[in-house]
């Protein structure tokens, strides 16, 4: 089984002063804007290209982490997760440093170890995790909620 998936960006003017629009296929995003403001100021209406990473990371580990526990025959209440995505000085450039995923789940009947080890083992077949493997830091901190 594959799929592809897609998104466009129509972007306007040069560097700091242009402006974009990102769009999913799906229309999830239909011409959201983005721009210098949105990724590096304090322009919090737009959104930026790592917040969209950290939303992609976070949805991703929290279906790996509910299909790793389906797969033991463990049934997940629920999953929430968290993506923090630092993108840091580099030179003359930028790059992504860290990534940081939280999980908090309800999980009845499992156990702490257990638990443990499903979101380290879903951390790290997660194929968001897969692609973003040249990030030199993805942490987990995963909560087992009772």
């Amino acid at each position: 089984m594959s799929a592809d998936k897609s998104a466009s960006v129509h972007w306007q003017g040069a560097g700091k002063e242009g402006k974009g629009e990102i769009s999913t296929e799906t229309g999830a995003l239909n011409k959201a804007p983005y721009g210098f403001a949105s990724r590096f100021g304090d322009d919090h209406q737009a959104t930026n290209p790592e917040e969209i990473l950290a939303a992609a990371h976070a949805a991703c580990f929290a279906m790996a982490f509910s299909f790793a526990c389906a797969a033991q025959g463990i049934q997940t209440e629920t999953v929430d997760t968290t993506a923090k995505v630092r993108l840091a000085a580099d030179g003359g450039g930028f790059k992504i440093n860290r990534i940081a995923l939280t999980l908090n789940a309800r999980v009845p009947g499992l156990s702490e170890e257990q638990f443990q080890q499903i979101a380290a083992e879903a951390k790290a077949g997660c194929p968001l995790s897969k692609a973003l493997a040249s990030v030199p830091e993805i942490t987990l901190t995963a909560t087992l909620s009772a």
